[in-house]
């Protein structure tokens, strides 16, 4: 019997079999990185729900899930110093679907004031950018007879450990702002420390303190019922919300003396850069919108725009700062 099949017909089998065995030499093509974010996004934070982080929090959540077109829900996880927050977010997932909020304390304080930590800072976050930042302010009673913080200096110093000043716990911002303030001066106080936030202040109102440090957020409920009077800012300049009140070093206290508190986006450590930048991108995008920025005002906030390296700059100075000042009180949280 006759083979029939064409001249042309073998030509392409030839020509096929070949591409197959070339192709079988070729390294295998990798697969194409699918486009972020894939499936829905967590935002961890070690704040409760209500305050003003975790509003901040909410907020970006509804501008990214917006901007992406995937969910992105708030999981809030309080307690344990920040560390069941921090847990979750190390067994999550790793390719930036879980990101987490810090604050200071967990980026910049906590590595000096623990001897072991659940985490390092330096292998498991990126700290991509801060949310916001906030200044605290020296507050006193209404009636206090300090009217200015070189009076308060001026009574500290002659009354060596004898004034008392609050916060809700060793090492928060405050309690470490007000060491800083001691360092600062040359004094010697009392560190007394209050269960609540509401309670401290309303100790502070009442004179049982002689004074604390706090934001407006905290503080700003009973000073603006005229309870609390906020005798200077811990700022480099004036707030704006609060353009009567002087700053530290107007007021008679050290110069360019600071106490701000801030919150940052954090990513697992070693993401792929165009996804670290969409993530950056979009959230500064949605920080910048006018309700966000109206929804700062009210919690006394104020925006905090900064480049990845000038971030990464001021981290590291906030960390030395607060370093030398625990090593310098003799401060441990082990």
């Amino acid at each position: 019997m006759k083979n029939y099949t064409s001249k042309t017909t073998r030509r392409s089998a030839g020509l096929a079999a070949l591409a197959l065995a070339t192709a079988a030499l070729l390294p295998a093509t990798a697969p194409a990185q699918q486009a972020f974010p894939s499936k829905p996004v967590r935002i961890i934070t070690p704040f409760p729900v209500g305050g003003g982080p975790d509003g901040v929090a909410r907020l970006v959540a509804d501008k990214l899930s917006r901007a992406w077109g995937q969910p992105v829900v708030v999981e809030n996880r309080p307690g344990g110093n920040g560390f069941i927050a921090i847990d979750a977010f190390k067994r999550g997932a790793k390719d930036g679907h879980d990101i987490i909020v810090l604050d200071n304390v967990h980026l910049a304080a906590y590595p000096a004031l623990f001897k072991k930590l659940p985490y390092d800072s330096a292998k498991d976050f990126d700290a991509l950018l801060p949310l916001f930042k906030t200044y605290f302010f020296f507050t006193v009673a209404t009636n206090s007879k300090y009217k200015t913080v070189g009076d308060l200096i001026a009574d500290a110093k002659a009354n060596p450990g004898k004034l008392d000043y609050g916060s809700w716990s060793v090492g928060n911002p405050v309690h470490l702002g007000s060491e800083l303030f001691e360092s600062a001066t040359g004094t010697q106080m009392e560190h007394v420390i209050y269960k609540e936030t509401t309670q401290l202040y309303t100790s502070v109102a009442t004179g049982e303190l002689a004074f604390a440090l706090g934001s407006s957020a905290t503080a700003g409920p009973l000073q603006r019922a005229n309870k609390l009077r906020f005798l200077a800012a811990a700022a480099p300049q004036r707030v704006a919300a609060f353009p009567d009140v002087p700053t530290v070093s107007e007021s008679g206290g050290p110069k360019g003396f600071e106490v701000i508190g801030w919150n940052a986006i954090a990513v697992p450590k070693g993401l792929p850069a165009s996804v670290t930048e969409k993530i950056k991108r979009d959230v500064e995008k949605g920080l910048a919108e006018p309700d966000v920025l109206e929804k700062f005002k009210s919690f006394g906030y104020e925006p905090f725009p900064t480049t990845r390296p000038q971030f990464d700059e001021f981290v590291a100075s906030e960390t030395k700062r607060f370093t030398d000042v625990i090593r310098k009180a003799n401060v441990s949280l082990d």
